[in-house]
């Protein structure tokens, strides 16, 4: 049961844009209460369930025994994907400002030499040093390897012969981005979380 109730369901908010994910036990507590619906894809549709029709549903369908919740009196199934009923915005998350962020941000890319490294083998490189004024923020710091880190050492990059592979940016917070680098996903998960690949 432990095991059951600590697998992952995807919430969608009413516009059906992916916004959290949730415990089983969580889920569960949002059907029964009404401010969710499942969805489940059947033959290429998808079908909305409130929590009696998920019940009734779930008697008639011959799935795998473990992706079943058993009860004293009903088999429920167990659902992949809710969707709430009356939330329909985007969490608002700011991107925090830190080492491991800038190199994700930069694909762990060196942002002058554009060859991909290992975390331990990159540095962080102000373009506009700190000594010309340069602030420590997203748009000011990159990913370098040590060689053009050393190469461009405390110079403004043309003063150094190099140019950044692209402009630095504050990133957009991606909701999910563990979510979606996580092997145990459902499948069922890709169409909300990479909407463009599943239709």
């Amino acid at each position: 049961m432990e095991g059951i109730l600590a697998r992952q369901v995807l919430v969608l908010n009413r516009c059906w844009q992916a916004v959290n994910v949730v415990g089983m036990k969580r889920a569960f507590s949002l059907l029964i209460q009404g401010h969710a619906d499942v969805i489940h894809q059947e033959e290429g549709d998808f079908q909305l369930y409130d929590f009696n029709q998920w019940l009734d549903s779930s008697e008639y369908c011959e799935d795998n025994t473990r992706d079943y919740l058993h009860t004293v009196s009903h088999f429920i199934r167990l659902p992949k994907v809710i969707i709430l009923k009356f939330f329909d915005r985007l969490p608002i998350k700011e991107v925090k400002f830190h080492r491991k962020n800038i190199f994700e941000r930069d694909s762990f890319r060196c942002q002058y030499c554009g060859k991909a490294f290992k975390e331990s083998e990159l540095n962080l490189d102000h373009v506009i040093p700190r000594h010309h004024g340069g602030r420590t923020s997203w748009e000011n710091v990159v990913a370098s390897c040590i060689n053009c880190n050393s190469r461009k050492a405390d110079r403004l990059p043309h003063e150094a012969g190099m140019h950044l592979i692209r402009k630095p940016l504050k990133p957009k917070w991606r909701p999910f981005v563990a979510v979606a680098e996580n092997k145990h996903r459902h499948r069922s998960w890709d169409y909300f979380l990479n909407p463009l690949q599943g239709r």
